[in-house]
C-alpha cells in the first residue's frame, strides 16, 4: 500500500486525469455508436484498456534507463513481427495489417511507433556531438527506413507517415546541423517525388484528389469525408445528444468507432464537447512538454520528445481529416479510437512518461 501510494506522489496527475478522462470518453462514444451485432466492441475495448492501464502502471515503477539494454531486442522484434505480418497475416480489405493469435489480434505497426521512438531515444543520446557528421543522421535514417518500408508495403501509410515524422521530429531536436537538415529535405522531397510516381497505389494518389476535392467524386472516393464533414456540422454548438447522431447512427458515417471517431464525438457533443476533448490533448501535451523540459537526461528527453510528436501527429492528422483539412489516412485518434493496439501502445507510451516524472520527482523531493 505505502508504494502505491508512494507511486501516486511521483506521478504526473495531470497527464493520468486527462489520459483517463479521454479513454472514458472514447468507451462513451464506442458505446453510443455500437450497434446491437456490434456489442462485444465495446467490451474488448474495455479489456484492452484494462490491459494499458495495467501496463502503464507497470512502467511508471520501471526505470525508463533500462529500456536502453534492451533497445536492440526490441528492434529485432519488430522487424520480425512487422515481416511475420507480410508474410503471414491475415489481408482484410486489401490490407495485411494484423497478426491473429487468437485470443488477441494485434497490429505490428501500432507498437512499431513507439520501439522507434525508444530506439532513436538511444542512437540520439549516443552519438551526441557525432550527430554533426552527416553520416551519422543518415545511419538514424537507415535504421527508421526498415520498419517504414515494411509498413508501407502492408499498405499503412498512415502508421508509416506517424514512424518518420515521429524520427524527423526527434532528430530537429539533435545536435544536427542546418545544412545536413537541408540535404534531408533535400532528400526527402525528391523520395516524395518517386513515390508518387512509383510506390503510391492509385487508392492512396485518389485521396489526395479527393482531398483537394471531395465534390469530384461524393458517391465514391470523397464519400467519407463528406459524410465526417457532415457529421462535424450538424453537431452545432451542444451536439445531438448521446445516441442520436443521424450520420453515425444510420451508418452513414464509415469507420465512426475508428478513424471517424471525432466527427461522431462532434456530432454528438456538439462544438463544446469537442473543445473539451481538444483541451484535454492540449493539457496532456503541455505535460509533455515540461516533461522534457525538466527530464534529467538526454535520453530521457529525447523519449518524451518522441512520445509528444508521436502522440501529437496522430491527433493532428486525425482530427484534421476529420474536418476535410488533411487527406484521409487512417490514423487513430489516440485513447479515442477503437482498437487494442492503438491504445495498449499510447497506455505503455505514458507509462514510460511516467517514469520520467517519477525520476524527476524522486531527485527533487531528496534534494
Amino acid at each position: 500500500m505505502k508504494s502505491f501510494s508512494a507511486l501516486f506522489r511521483y506521478f504526473d496527475l495531470y497527464v493520468f486525469g486527462s489520459s483517463i478522462l479521454l479513454l472514458f470518453l472514447g468507451l462513451l462514444m464506442i458505446y453510443s455508436t455500437t450497434l446491437e451485432s456490434e456489442s462485444n466492441l465495446l467490451l474488448r475495448q474495455i479489456i484492452f484498456a484494462g490491459g494499458g492501464l495495467l501496463g502503464m502502471v507497470s512502467l511508471a515503477f520501471y526505470d525508463y534507463r533500462n529500456l536502453k539494454k534492451i533497445t536492440p531486442w526490441l528492434y529485432l522484434l519488430m522487424i520480425a513481427s512487422l515481416l511475420a505480418v507480410w508474410l503471414l497475416g491475415p489481408t482484410i480489405r486489401g490490407s495485411a495489417r494484423w497478426i491473429d493469435l487468437g485470443f488477441f489480434r494485434f497490429q505490428p505497426a501500432e507498437f512499431a511507433k513507439l520501439i522507434m521512438v525508444i530506439v532513436m531515444a538511444k542512437y540520439l543520446d549516443q552519438q551526441g556531438e557525432k550527430l554533426k557528421a552527416f553520416r551519422y543522421v543518415f545511419l538514424s535514417l537507415v535504421y527508421v527506413s526498415f520498419p517504414v518500408v515494411l509498413i508501407l508495403i502492408e499498405p499503412d501509410l498512415g502508421s508509416a507517415v506517424v514512424v518518420f515524422l515521429t524520427w524527423f521530429a526527434m532528430l530537429l531536436f539533435s545536435r544536427i546541423s542546418k545544412k545536413h537538415l537541408a540535404i534531408l529535405i533535400l532528400i526527402f522531397t525528391l523520395l516524395s517525388i518517386f513515390s508518387w510516381a512509383s510506390v503510391l497505389q492509385d487508392y492512396q494518389k485518389q485521396r489526395l484528389h479527393t482531398f483537394l476535392d471531395p465534390y469530384q467524386d461524393p458517391q465514391g472516393q470523397g464519400y467519407n469525408v463528406l459524410q465526417s464533414i457532415i457529421a462535424v456540422g450538424s453537431g452545432e454548438l451542444f451536439g445531438r445528444g448521446l445516441g442520436r447522431g443521424l450520420q453515425s447512427q444510420l451508418k452513414f458515417l464509415p469507420e465512426r468507432q475508428t478513424d471517424f471517431i471525432f466527427a461522431s464525438t462532434a456530432e454528438e457533443l456538439g462544438f463544446f464537447g469537442s473543445l473539451f476533448i481538444l483541451g484535454l490533448f492540449l493539457l496532456l501535451f503541455v505535460r509533455l512538454l515540461k516533461t522534457i523540459i525538466q527530464a534529467r537526461d538526454n535520453f530521457g528527453m529525447y523519449l518524451g520528445t518522441g512520445i509528444l510528436f508521436m502522440l501529437l501527429i496522430q491527433v493532428v492528422v486525425n482530427v484534421g481529416m476529420n474536418i476535410g483539412l488533411l487527406p484521409v489516412t487512417g490514423i487513430p485518434l489516440p485513447l479515442l479510437s477503437y482498437g487494442g493496439s492503438s491504445l495498449l501502445t499510447t497506455f505503455l507510451a505514458l507509462g514510460i512518461i511516467q517514469s520520467i516524472v517519477a525520476r524527476q520527482k524522486a531527485v527533487r523531493f531528496a534534494g
